[in-house]
């Protein structure tokens, strides 16, 4: 067996999988503050007409536009790994997969949504893209095909984030991007924030404030979101689909899935397309990976909520830790959201996804590992997954079980070194959320209708 599976080029996904279409319940509809349904045409002042109808839509199969598919063949298919090397330092009978989405020109999953939603907004004539990122994937992400698609691009990057990872800052401005630390002085949002907090490290739910309020308020603008909406979800599912049709060529099906979950576009691109089997009555464990600083799905509520700070947003049904909820400056910036996408929410509160909290410096030590066994330095968000499919390898080294597990990595870590160093100087600590600040939080839940 090879440990490494490749496509051929022409292997490549054609059309993008919506999971809506196998879901058992369609999905809760999206809210204003009073109650009412959005529609639509509501959604039209920061988003393009395409868009909107993906994000809609419980059509199967979605085209993927040749123009789209041009831009992703600079790096995808995607390679799929087998870790045989982490098989060994674990002594586990478990064979232990994952789908390497480090190879893109971000370094990330990422490019897979922002390629797409470059392209639609560039077809619409818009000309500027504002945009919120945590740990500065996605902001890199929507950078470079800002770039490739001839559009201007505005990035809100969370304040810890940006004083934590100055090069992925260095990379949006490299590909041209304007980038801002925030909350900033420029947004209403930002100083509101500010006014309550002058030391504020920023949230991502700040950060999309700034960003929408910026798309808002300018018709040759739209704003663009790397994760939680479904349109996203669906974009990303071109990795599951490619690692199904990698797997089948070594004659392999997983037993469990493990991929982070911040807002839900790395667990649902790699997972939802394996949701089909599931639906169809397929034996498969999906398990969407969070930090215990940040444990929106194995502590929030399903409510309906903002997917930001300051309630600019329509209300979403979501697993919700509090839209004004402030999570620690953890390295996985990418994860620290106080929501999550509506489509794994209700999901897993219909009990079809699994869901696993794990603390940082476990996180980090997976890490550690999967690079001194396979050579690739993982992501901080990344690790998670890594570390959640070690817990389940162990466990089968104990019971003599031989699953097989599949993770995604999402990321590579090269810009992520200053993490590594606090934790290989013992700096890191882990942070388990209190209950009770979580509750104060969830006590502001908006009143629908």
């Amino acid at each position: 067996m090879k440990t490494k599976i490749l496509l051929k080029e022409a292997d490549m996904p054609t059309h993008w999988y919506n999971i809506v279409a196998d879901m058992p319940n369609p999905p809760a509809p999206i809210l204003a503050p009073d109650g009412s349904p959005v529609t639509p045409d509501a959604l039209s002042a920061i988003f393009p007409d395409a868009i909107i109808e993906q994000e809609v839509s419980a059509q199967r199969w979605i085209p993927i536009p040749d123009e789209v598919r041009e831009v992703l063949r600079l790096w995808r298919p995607s390679p799929l790994y087998r870790a045989e090397r982490l098989e060994m330092a674990l002594k586990t009978p478990a064979k232990i997969y994952f789908k390497n989405e480090a190879v893109s020109p971000a370094g990330s999953h990422k490019p897979n949504t922002a390629v797409a939603q470059a392209y639609y907004n560039k077809l619409q004539g818009i000309k500027r893209l504002a945009t919120e990122t945590g740990a500065g994937q996605w902001g890199c992400s929507l950078a470079l095909a800002g770039q490739l698609f001839d559009l201007e691009v505005r990035v809100y990057m969370v304040k810890v984030s940006y004083q934590q990872k100055p090069y992925r800052r260095s990379m949006m401005q490299t590909w041209g991007a304007e980038v801002f630390p925030s909350p900033t002085d420029i947004t209403q949002s930002g100083r509101h924030i500010l006014q309550q907090d002058a030391d504020s490290p920023g949230s991502l739910g700040i950060a999309i404030s700034e960003a929408v309020e910026e798309a808002a308020g300018r018709s040759d603008t739209n704003y663009a979101l790397g994760s939680v909406l479904n349109h996203v979800l669906l974009h990303q599912t071109i990795i599951g689909e490619e690692a199904k049709k990698q797997l089948e060529l070594v004659g392999e099906y997983p037993d469990a899935i493990y991929a982070p979950c911040g807002g839900g576009s790395n667990f649902g691109g790699i997972a939802f397309p394996f949701f089909a089997d599931k639906a169809a009555g397929k034996e498969i464990d999906l398990v969407a990976v969070e930090p215990t600083s940040c444990p929106t799905l194995t502590k929030g509520v399903y409510a309906y909520d903002y997917g930001d700070t300051e309630g600019l947003t329509p209300l979403t049904k979501m697993y919700t830790l509090g839209h004004d909820f402030m999570p620690p400056g953890i390295h996985a910036g990418g994860l620290r959201y106080h929501g999550d996408s509506a489509l794994v929410s209700q999901l897993y509160n219909e009990g079809l996804l699994s869901a696993v909290a794990i603390p940082q410096l476990e996180t980090f030590e997976a890490g550690e590992l999967f690079s001194k066994t396979q050579g690739i330095i993982p992501a901080p968000e990344s690790c998670h997954a890594i570390a959640a499919t070690v817990r389940e390898a162990k466990r089968c080294a104990e019971t003599g079980e031989a699953k097989t597990l599949l993770f995604n990595l999402s990321g590579h870590g090269h810009f992520d070194m200053s993490s590594y160093d606090r934790y290989f100087k013992g700096e890191l600590e882990d942070f388990d959320y209190p209950d009770d600040a979580i509750q104060a939080s969830l006590s502001h839940l908006p009143k629908v209708g």
